[in-house]
């Protein structure tokens, strides 16, 4: 009963973990803001999410869209920029898919033919039709052209939306590709057209497109630096942080109450339980991390074939995990410049009531306490990390348990 094909946790990026847990607020946000008020026409901002390795970017909005998916609404893949890649030639694909979605591809309207024709030309040769001064229309403008005739064509359907999904967004380096993209999806987002409404009379209204980016967080810096007050504008950026007990304790509640339902092997069902202690002990060994709570969760499954997880095979299962859960939370490290690691080094070493900004910049050899605050207030407002508060605190629990002598070995 318990096997690979009923393990319902899976940690990583590129897959929707049946186990669900936190992130109620940015879910809420897609269901009860950002659909509901472009469907109606009203101006609503992009949405970029950001957050460091692990803390479930991607598969949040992965879920959006599958929740989009099921209602009707047309919706991109994930579109992952790797390292290098034309960002202009992915979009270009898929809003040329999204316009034969749309049967935009069987219009005889000629404009509309050339608007698909010059997005052709984008998705073979992308940013170089800029660089190399070819004749006709910047790729971002043939891109938001035809973007807005698509979302004439859901306006026309009814209630279609158009989801837009970019992931690893701080990979578009190239600052001549970064602006055109965002130039692209922000004047697409801002299009407005006239329509008819009962009564014979004409009014604008926004179209019917949602864009979400997801990525780490240097592309906050990136965005700030060559975009400034525009990005801003068209887009509103949160930066995620670790989730709650509560919200990891209230996604297990069904295996400890009810059981997790699977096939039996003879044609039926049966449930697969979790003793309160095992549960618990997820919880404990995850500290608020997406992607170490599926990974616990996951080794737990396997640690047993018994109907119920017990709190044993979760110490089990996290001792073969171990390894892969310190290299996760290294990776998160190794990635910060050398002043951010050494600011959290400090903090990790000061007892909790003495981690203020002047004890930090003290331990960390600064003359004035002003010099350690860049720093403090990247890891915060930018990363995540890190809370400002009096005294400072860590949001990334993870971190924290790894720099101290609370990471959970077994």
């Amino acid at each position: 009963m318990r096997d690979a094909l009923d393990n319902p946790f899976s940690p990583g990026s590129d897959t929707i973990p049946e186990v669900w847990a936190g992130r109620t607020a940015q879910l809420s946000d897609w269901r009860d803001v950002v659909r509901p008020r472009r469907l109606a026409g009203l101006p609503e901002r992009g949405r970029t999410i950001l957050g460091e390795p692990g803390l479930g970017k991607s598969t949040l909005v992965r879920r959006i869209a599958q929740e989009a998916s099921r209602v009707g609404d047309w919706v991109t893949p994930q579109l992952r920029i790797p390292a290098g890649a034309d960002p202009l030639k992915l979009i270009a694909e898929a809003v040329l898919k999204l316009a034969d979605d749309a049967g935009l591809a069987s219009s005889r309207e000629k404009r509309i033919g050339d608007a698909i024709t010059r997005v052709e030309a984008v998705a073979i040769s992308g940013i170089s039709l800029t660089l190399r001064g070819a004749d006709g229309r910047e790729p971002y403008a043939a891109l938001t052209e035809l973007l807005v005739e698509v979302g004439v064509a859901a306006i026309a359907n009814g209630r279609v939306m158009i989801l837009i999904h970019i992931d690893e967004v701080q990979n578009v380096t190239d600052e001549k590709a970064l602006s055109q993209l965002l130039i692209a999806l922000g004047d697409a987002l801002t299009h407005e057209v006239e329509v008819e409404v009962p009564g014979g009379a004409r009014v604008s209204r926004s179209l019917p497109i949602a864009v979400y980016l997801t990525g780490l967080p240097d592309f906050e810096d990136m965005t700030g630096a060559r975009k400034g007050a525009t990005f801003a504008r068209r887009f509103k950026t949160t930066t995620l942080s670790a989730i709650d007990d509560e919200d990891l304790a209230e996604a297990l509640q069904e295996f400890v109450l009810e059981g997790w339902e699977v096939a039996d092997g003879d044609g039926g069902s049966a449930r697969i339980r979790m003793e309160p202690a095992a549960a618990a002990r997820i919880v404990e060994v995850c500290r608020g991390e997406p992607f170490l709570f599926q990974l616990a969760g996951e080794q737990a499954w396997y640690a047993g074939t018994t109907p119920t997880i017990t709190a044993d095979q979760v110490r089990r299962g996290w001792r073969g995990a171990q390894r892969e859960a310190t290299a996760h939370v290294e990776r998160i490290l190794e990635r910060l410049p050398a002043r951010e690691r050494q600011l959290l080094q400090v903090m990790a070493e000061l007892p909790a009531p003495d981690r203020t900004l002047t004890r930090i910049a003290e331990a960390m050899g600064f003359a004035r306490v002003t010099d350690a605050g860049p720093t403090a207030q990247r890891l915060d407002t930018v990363r995540g990390i890190i809370d400002r508060g009096k005294p400072y605190t860590f949001r990334h629990r993870a971190v924290e348990a790894y720099l101290t002598s609370d990471w959970p070995n077994i």
